[in-house]
C-alpha cells in the first residue's frame, strides 16, 4: 500500500474527499514527524510507538577496498507495534498458514 492507496482508504472509510483525506494524512504525518525531530516519543494506543534512537559513529571495513571507513553517527526512527497490532497479526499469520496447509 502506498500513500495514494492509504487516502483513498481513508476517504472511504471516513466519508471524506480524496484532498480531505490527503490534507488529514499529511496533518498526521507532519505531526509524527515534527515530534520525532524534537525527540518525543509518539504513540498511538493500540497501534504503536515511534520514537528515535542514537547510533554511534563506527569503523568498518570498506568491502570494496578492504581497508577501513568511518560511518558517522546518526538518528534513526524505531518503531514498536502496540500489542492489538502484534496480536491482529499473528491471528493473521495463523489463519494464512491454516488456509495455505488445505
Amino acid at each position: 500500500m502506498n500513500k495514494r492507496d492509504l487516502v483513498r482508504k481513508i476517504a472511504q472509510d471516513a466519508r471524506l474527499s480524496n484532498m480531505q483525506a490527503a490534507k488529514a494524512l499529511d496533518a498526521v504525518l507532519d505531526g509524527v514527524q515534527s515530534s520525532l525531530i524534537r525527540g518525543d516519543r509518539v504513540t498511538l494506543v493500540g497501534f504503536g510507538t515511534f520514537v528515535t534512537s542514537e547510533h554511534k559513529a563506527r569503523k568498518v571495513r570498506d568491502p570494496r577496498f578492504g581497508g577501513t571507513m568511518q560511518i558517522a553517527a546518526r538518528r534513526v526512527a524505531r518503531f514498536s507495534p502496540g500489542i492489538e497490532l502484534r496480536l491482529a497479526l499473528q491471528k493473521s499469520a495463523k489463519a494464512n498458514h491454516t488456509s495455505s496447509a488445505v
